[in-house]
């Protein structure tokens, strides 16, 4: 076809020389529908190789390399990221509201915000706590302190210390992968210590009734950083989340009349999401603030990811307060357009609409995609116990064991479970074995698997947070004067997909390859 061809077989004309052509409506409509339906034969043919894993027309796997993670589709978030192009809005729109909305049902939260990744969530969730509109007992100011966790992706800590914040960084548990609790009293400083900003490394809940009986002791915040563990869910004795200021499940979660289970990134005051291909579910990029309870914060985050103004208009949409010329604010002549009144130094951090529609659909797969990793995370399991005695693997926070064969697990003594929406398998090779974490990731990368480390390791030995601790000592402090869990995260672990792509014929070679390679 040349480019001013119709599809083949279609019943319209091309336009004429000098673009002419004009349709009624109803032939705009048909013109549409014959160009979806045309995209959705395109991409179910194209695409075979994207589908889920346990979809029956997936490609066949014909041992081409398995990436640790990967978009998951179907011909409907390709029909729906056309039309959404064919109405050519661009900008935030009625999809990116519907999102948003949908989001915000599913985790069971006040609402969501749509931005254009996980890491601009972190910063405009962190940068909030620093408008001059929160209380100013408890607003953050530079100088102010923020714990975090030692390993983890840079990202997490990257926003307290481009607000002028302390980064206060306590150990991480290898065995979960998170922050290690027990350290946290010894990192609070009275007057100092404003927040905490933390992950839920690998899918995995960090101990949400210690975290959060610490914050409400000391009158702290809590951002949950979600972006790996969209779908996670955490549960707790339901005298415990009263006191902690729960009483209601998240939407869809329910473990009876004594317990309270909620879904990570709704238990803080504020939580983030990635969108990037490897998470839960993709926009390309793409990211969402989270504001679980107090709705004020919701305009903060608007403002600060919209260029920081004060108007909360959405685009295309003008004095929806009604009064856009009666405000008088700052030392601006009466009556200036609030349209251009700023109250913070923001940023414009917002995605395409087209990527909001590409999320809907993925949202509506987000409960399949969830079991499939919890399946995939079990199959791995099961299949490399046999290699228990020279490598360890991660447990989910409160277990204390786990039955292979059924993926049961044994649980501590506080009460509290967490269910994994798993990121990756996540094992660490014992120092005293026959191979290396290095040997074992160049033989799986020969073989083309794809793995990863835990992100950055222990952060603080990282190139710029060494930089951070010469030129600008203050802005890190540190618990413990070896983070031992971190480093060893570092030096022992790595991680394999658990990703809905995968099917049963890539998981037998990945176990086939290991279980050789340690023979």
């Amino acid at each position: 076809m040349t480019a001013t061809d119709g599809p083949v077989g279609s019943r319209f004309e091309p336009p004429g020389e000098d673009g002419s052509e004009a349709l009624s409506a109803s032939e705009l409509a048909a013109l549409k529908a014959e160009i979806l339906a045309l995209t959705r034969r395109y991409a179910r043919s194209a695409h075979r190789g994207f589908r889920p894993g346990d979809d029956p027309d997936r490609a066949a796997y014909n041992g081409e390399p398995i990436p640790y993670a990967g978009r998951v589709f179907r011909e409907d978030e390709v029909e729906a990221a056309v039309a959404s192009s064919l109405d050519f809005w661009l900008t935030l729109g009625a999809e990116g509201d519907a999102f948003e909305q949908e989001l915000a049902a599913f985790l069971g939260v006040r609402s969501s915000l749509l931005v254009n990744s996980g890491s601009s969530a972190n910063l405009v969730a962190l940068s909030a706590l620093m408008s001059p509109l929160i209380n100013p007992e408890r607003r953050l100011r530079p100088g102010d302190e923020v714990i975090t966790c030692a390993a983890g992706f840079p990202t997490t800590v990257a926003p307290i210390l481009q607000n002028g914040c302390t980064a206060v960084f306590v150990d991480a548990d290898p065995t979960t992968t998170n922050l290690r609790v027990d350290q946290l009293e010894a990192a609070y400083q009275a007057g100092k210590t404003k927040a905490v900003m933390v992950a839920h490394s690998l899918g995995n809940p960090f101990d949400l009734g210690a975290v959060l009986s610490f914050c409400r002791r000391h009158d702290l915040w809590l951002i949950e950083d979600n972006c790996d563990a969209l779908g996670s869910s955490y549960s707790m004795p339901r005298a415990m989340a009263e006191a902690l200021g729960f009483s209601d499940n998240s939407p869809g979660l329910d473990e009876g009349p004594d317990r309270v289970a909620r879904y990570t990134g709704a238990w803080g005051d504020l939580s983030t999401q990635s969108f990037y291909p490897p998470h839960h579910l993709t926009m390309g990029e793409g990211g969402a603030v989270n504001v679980v309870r107090d709705q004020r914060l919701r305009r903060i985050c608007e403002s600060l990811r919209d260029w920081g103004r004060d108007c909360w208009c959405p685009s295309g949409r003008d004095d929806t307060c009604g009064k856009r010329y009666g405000w008088s604010l700052g030392e601006l002549p009466e009556g200036y357009d609030h349209k251009y009144i700023y109250s913070h130094l923001g940023y414009n951090l917002k995605p395409l609409d087209l990527q909001a529609a590409i999320g809907r659909v993925q949202l509506r797969r987000l409960p399949g995609f969830i079991e499939a990793r919890r399946s995939n995370w079990r199959w791995l399991r099961r299949g490399l116990e046999p290699l228990s005695h020279v490598v360890a693997f991660s447990l989910p926070t409160h277990a204390t064991g786990v039955n292979p064969e059924t993926g049961d697990f044994a649980w501590d003594g506080s009460g509290c479970r967490s269910n994994c929406s798993w990121f990756g398998f996540l094992l660490r090779v014992k120092p005293d074995g026959p191979f290396s974490r290095a040997e074992l990731a160049q033989r799986l990368e020969a073989e083309a698997i794809g793995t990863r480390m835990l992100f950055g390791g222990n952060l603080l030995r990282q190139p710029v947070f060494q930089g951070l601790l010469r030129d600008q000592p203050q802005a890190i402090r540190s618990v413990v004067p070896q983070m031992e869990g971190a480093d060893r995260l570092m030096e022992q672990a790595l991680f394999l997909g658990t990703y809905p792509g995968l099917t049963e014929a890539m998981l037998q070679k990945e176990l086939g390859i290991m279980l050789e390679f340690a023979r």
